[in-house]
């Protein structure tokens, strides 16, 4: 593809969409929504309104840290605190496909109907890409930004318009357009991270204690593993026990999975050859996070194991 082409036929394609209003977009930090909003800035420039919503989902640090890296590039983001709404969202919640449906309907039905009122703007940009499309509309698991390819009309049922850039590439696709819209590499190669984030990385209820503990695995998983040309990696707290021990003393402790796979654009994907003594140092620093007393390796490939585990 001539992603240059792409480029320009995309910008000419906004500006004609937007008009002279305003619009809104949701900005994760992920290469695939970062890629949106330089497109749509590229575009409409100033009639863009751009926002990081904190969801209490995230990486550590990651909201001031996208909200920063962003502002070096000469793009304003503003910081959304909504962590209080998607825990309440997520309380008590347990199967998968639920804890999807919550964050769905805290991001459009909650925080992107006021933000849209507030702004004024008429349009909501998506990072959505094929993939997204293709894995939701199979049935294999919903990804919390498909609306209209399930039916559900945006305008009619949240009172704006979704416009979706990306629908047509691949993540391989999406990281060349990053390129030539000028992006660093470390947002062009940024290794994927799900919309619903940390959330997508705890089986059972996403609790605010839950969340303290996976997010300290991912940061480990991150620092350990960052020097691989891996295409993902990841932490993933179980909902089970096991027996171990702390101090001399019994612990029925938490879980942790470790996942690194190889990929192309992520329809299919095998384990990564980590080496050993990489994953025996982060199952040394994974094990001596509170509660933690079992760090397990993931060889599962894609098929039959999906990328993420929820």
């Amino acid at each position: 593809m001539d992603y240059q082409s792409f480029i320009d036929a995309q910008v000419k394609e906004i500006r004609a969409t937007v008009g002279s209003g305003y619009a809104i977009n949701a900005l994760s930090g992920g290469v695939d929504s970062a890629v949106v909003t330089a497109l749509a800035h590229k575009a409409i420039g100033k009639q863009l309104k751009t926002y990081f919503v904190d969801s209490a989902l995230m990486r550590e640090g990651e909201p001031q840290h996208v909200v920063k890296m962003f502002a070096d590039l000469g793009i304003h983001v503003e910081l959304v605190d909504a962590r209080a709404d998607f825990l309440n969202a997520l309380k008590g919640l347990t199967d998968p496909e639920q804890k999807r449906a919550a964050i769905t309907e805290t991001f459009y039905k909650k925080i992107f109907v006021r933000l849209v009122r507030e702004s004024g703007a008429k349009h909501l940009f998506h990072g959505t890409i094929l993939t997204d499309i293709e894995e939701t509309v199979a049935g294999i698991k919903r990804q919390h930004n498909i609306l209209s390819q399930l039916g559900i009309d945006p305008e009619k049922e949240y009172g704006y318009q979704v416009v979706e850039p990306l629908k047509t590439l691949r993540k391989d696709g999406v990281r060349a357009v990053a390129s030539l819209l000028g992006l660093p590499r470390e947002i062009s190669h940024r290794i994927p991270f799900p919309g619903p984030a940390l959330a997508t990385r705890i089986i059972g209820e996403v609790t605010e204690e839950r969340l303290a503990t996976v997010r300290a695995a991912t940061a480990i998983v991150e620092e350990e593993l960052s020097g691989l040309d891996a295409f993902q990696y990841l932490a993933v707290l179980f909902n089970d026990r096991a027996t171990g021990i702390r101090d001399g003393k019994r612990e029925f402790g938490q879980i942790i999975a470790i996942r690194c796979i190889d990929s192309h654009d992520g329809r299919e994907a095998t384990a990564t050859c980590v080496p050993w003594p990489t994953l025996q140092r982060i199952c040394q620093r994974i094990t001596a996070l509170p509660q933690v007393c079992r760090c397990l390796y993931d060889l599962t490939p894609k098929p039959p194991a999906t990328v993420e585990y929820i």
